[in-house]
């Protein structure tokens, strides 16, 4: 693959990760396995790009959280508020840890909405999501590259 190419992949990678870590569905872990099927050399860069794109737009729905937390008590938010204590009981529960799994494909991209709306500080936030996303892709390297056989 010519080095321009190498990096429209990356770059492509990078952007179906972080789009996929938002609200918007998407698919990275395709993208990541087409690109380790053509370039299996290039896994660590690529690991890296689908780890910081997916994390980078965890960053987005934590600040998204942020910001629409001061408008719960509107007749428009889309939580009720009974829900919506729910979550916090559930959150002070299982606090910051909880967010080793915001890589879930149900309920993670939600989770960083919360830990935004609770205040969760950004750097534990950034750490323990980017712990749980890039172990999640390096799962899918390992088993794309045959390492798990």
């Amino acid at each position: 693959m010519d080095p321009g190419s190498l990096i429209l992949g990356h770059a492509g990678l990078f952007a179906a990760a972080f789009l996929a870590a938002t609200v918007i569905p998407f698919q990275s872990e395709l993208v990541l396995v087409g690109l380790l099927v053509a370039e299996p050399t290039h896994w660590q860069t690529l690991l890296l790009a689908a780890s910081l794109g997916n994390t980078l737009g965890s960053v987005v729905n934590w600040v998204l959280g942020c910001l629409i937390e001061r408008f719960r008590d509107r007749s428009w938010f889309p939580v009720k508020p009974r829900d919506y204590e729910r979550v916090e009981r559930w959150y002070a529960r299982w606090g910051v840890w909880s967010l080793l799994f915001a890589w879930l494909p149900i309920g993670g991209d939600a989770l960083t909405v919360v830990a935004g709306a609770l205040r969760t500080p950004l750097l534990p936030f950034v750490l323990l999501v980017g712990i749980g996303k890039t172990a999640r892709y390096a799962v899918l390297v390992a088993a794309t590259l045959g390492w798990l056989a």
